[in-house]
């Protein structure tokens, strides 16, 4: 493999990890917070559908943008009340979730477009367009640090220079601020949190809502940015995979960087090697494919070491009396 070869690669899994990053981040705000959500994916696809909808209806990419992050948001507070409010089965409720934005996302793309739950294909200002870095073309001809930077630096959408920015802000939010403190807090010993006469449900819903606009962001991406319009189930499992990289990551913003890139990885060459062979062996264009999704069953069979989510974590907080 040549580098021009690697340097596509490379640009591919970065790509293909930005929406990853983003529901991994959102999953880490909600587990830390105590929240367990598997709805991640259902609302990355509802984000998707809606952005692409109203991007498509105005030609505006951001107003796009507002309606995939309020249909995410809308979506993580109904798991918020089922959850906080309520205090019913977390995993049931992200279930349900899921199950209602993949039925949702299908009859009214139907009744909206009539084009079997896509939408038309998005063009121009109804996409985010790829953005040249200062001096990209006048380094592109300099031997290895010019195709870096062109070819794999330069030449994103702004949503995925805004991904690795979450990555440090939600650092710095969790570990170097007051909230960050008490939301671990209240992830791991809410009674604790709760005597210090701070709300831990004003807390959880706050996490909740800064998921549902993580996930907002991740969908937006996928339908706007990786693709030019949203067609049913685009999501393709990247919530559960979000899931498993936050496990992988042990719940740090740091190591969610890492596991969501090593996916995207996995994704970009399963795309780019449809055939290799390994010691004279075919390996088939299947297998390749489901590199991400095999990677994902390994990680939550427990084969990367013990993993210990916040001990708070799927259970619903009862305020003593």
């Amino acid at each position: 493999m040549d580098f021009t070869t690697v340097i596509l690669v490379l640009d591919s899994a970065l790509r293909l990890a930005t929406p990853l990053l983003f529901a991994c981040l959102a999953g880490l705000f909600s587990e830390r917070s105590g929240i367990f959500d598997i709805g991640l994916e259902g609302k990355m696809l509802a984000s998707a559908f809606f952005s692409a909808s109203v991007a498509a209806f105005t030609g505006s990419v951001w107003l796009g943008l507002l309606a995939g992050m309020g249909a995410s948001i809308f979506l993580a507070l109904i798991h918020g009340v089922a959850s906080i409010t309520f205090r019913g089965n977390q995993l049931i409720s992200g279930v349900a979730i899921n199950f209602l934005a993949s039925g949702v996302t299908v009859i009214v793309g139907q009744s909206w477009f009539s084009l079997g739950g896509r939408t038309p294909q998005l063009e121009g200002a109804a996409r985010f367009q790829e953005i040249t870095l200062p001096f990209a073309e006048a380094l592109r001809g300099v031997p290895v640090i010019g195709p870096i930077y062109a070819d794999l630096i330069s030449g994103h959408s702004i949503l995925v220079y805004a991904g690795f920015a979450a990555v440090a802000l939600s650092w710095w939010v969790l570990y170097r601020t007051r909230f960050g403190l008490r939301l671990r807090a209240v992830g791991e010993n809410p009674e604790a949190v709760d005597t210090a006469g701070i709300s831990v449900i004003g807390l959880r819903y706050t996490a909740t809502i800064i998921c549902g606009a993580l996930c907002g962001l991740a969908g937006t991406y996928l339908a706007t940015g990786l693709a030019a319009g949203f067609v049913r189930e685009m999501s393709a499992g990247r919530g559960f995979i979000a899931l498993a990289a936050l496990i992988f990551a042990k719940w740090r913003p740091g190591y969610a960087l890492l596991a969501c890139l090593l996916f995207g990885l996995l994704e970009a060459m399963g795309n780019r090697f449809q055939n290799i062979d390994v010691l004279g062996i075919n390996v088939p264009t299947q297998f390749m494919q489901a590199l991400p999704y095999i990677l994902t069953v390994v990680i939550l069979a427990g084969f990367v070491g013990r993993a210990i989510p916040p001990r708070a974590g799927g259970e619903p907080y009862v305020k003593e009396r």
